[in-house]
């Protein structure tokens, strides 16, 4: 009623006992709504009385309790919230997924986390991807393709109108190394120079071009060695201090892989001398018999084994590298290169397929020799 105090044409002053003024009125759902705060002056309350009256003339009205909510959806996303979505949605490895998360943390989110979607500007992409280090390229090009990867994804959901990363070649890494195989002499010795429980495993990971991960997590139940035959069904990857075991790394990880005669000797004995007995006992397992091996106990004898060897620069996944490499040049098929080694692609077995300088010499000898025909 217009003539009671605090009321009005409009909604409800109140002068409350701390002397500031509150409002509310009446909304079009019949409930009574409150101001979002106190007011120290009363034409305050007024101005936001005014305010609510004319959003209810115009048909623009909505429950000021519901206001924030809706303005949140509104609101544009930053890259941050995106990213972090995105990384939630994609079924990955736990070691890939550590390594986005890595990268979104150290290079991606100081950069981009709070611009919004719609302002990460080619410009602004070229300037971050020049202030990177240049001398660690391939961080480099897998912190630029992650970030061209989440924007292309962006697009794809309506929510930029194109992706803003067009700089030529800058997501792919070109080796920086080049990876030489050991050869069988320097294999021998490496082998020769370990200390015996370690052996069986360097020359599974060569000759049968296993993953320090499958071979870690290989059990007596996936050896046949009657047939000669491993099975690659499982992975091990260490994430953040903590042991997962998996599948493979990729779908096609997962495969059956023909011994070498000459190692089913080999394997026989160390299965005979393991500590542990049952079919789930881990093949290559820690000192303890039980857990599984940590790459830093392996690289304490692996290290001297190759410096033996006169290989200081030989990784352990260069074990598999060798006995990619070997199996290519027994002739072996692409296909069969990508069977052996659980490879989902063409291009990853690829690299394997290089000759080694030797195999080059006799490559020239026998053009000689053809030459040679040919001229008679």
């Amino acid at each position: 009623m217009p003539g009671k105090k605090g009321h009005r044409s409009f909604g409800h002053l109140r002068k409350l006992p701390s002397g500031r003024w509150q409002a509310s009125y009446l909304g079009p759902d019949l409930r009574r709504h409150n101001g979002p705060s106190t007011y120290e002056a009363k034409i305050d309350g007024e101005a936001w009385l005014l305010e609510e009256r004319r959003l209810i003339e115009r048909g623009q009205w909505v429950a000021p309790a519901d206001r924030a909510a809706l303005a949140e959806v509104d609101r544009p996303v930053t890259f941050g919230e995106y990213a972090d979505t995105w990384l939630a949605d994609r079924e990955l490895k736990p070691r890939t997924r550590a390594h986005y998360r890595r990268a979104l943390e150290v290079h991606l989110l100081p950069a981009f986390g709070d611009r919004e979607l719609g302002k990460i500007t080619p410009a602004a992409v070229r300037a971050w991807h020049a202030g990177l280090d240049p001398s660690r390229r391939t961080t480099r090009a897998h912190a630029y393709g992650l970030l061209r990867t989440i924007l292309g994804t962006a697009v794809q959901d309506g929510e930029l109108p194109a992706n803003p990363c067009h700089i030529r070649g800058a997501g792919a890494a070109s080796r920086t190394k080049k990876i030489k195989p050991a050869t069988l002499p320097e294999l021998a010795t490496i082998v020769e120079h370990l200390p015996e429980r370690y052996r069986a495993l360097a020359l599974v990971s060569a000759w049968c071009a296993l993953r320090f991960g499958e071979a870690a997590e290989l059990r007596r139940s996936d050896v046949d060695l009657d047939r000669g035959l491993i099975h690659v069904r499982r992975a091990v990857v260490r994430v953040d201090g903590g042991v997962i075991v998996g599948t493979p790394k990729s779908a096609a990880g997962v495969r059956t892989v023909n011994v070498p005669p000459h190692l089913v000797p080999v394997l026989r004995e160390h299965i005979a001398g393991m500590p542990m007995r049952g079919r789930d006992a881990l093949l290559f397992p820690a000192a303890d018999g039980v857990s599984h091996l940590n790459p830093s106990s392996l690289y304490r004898v692996f290290y001297p084994a190759r410096a033996a060897a006169g290989r200081p620069d030989l990784r352990w996944h260069d074990l598999r590298h060798t006995g990619a490499v070997l199996a290519a040049q027994t002739g072996a098929t692409l296909a069969e290169l990508m069977a052996r080694l659980g490879h989902s692609t063409p291009a990853a077995a690829m690299r394997y397929q290089h000759s080694s300088d030797d195999r080059d010499a006799r490559l020239a000898r026998e053009l000689s020799r053809m030459a040679e025909g040919q001229t008679r």
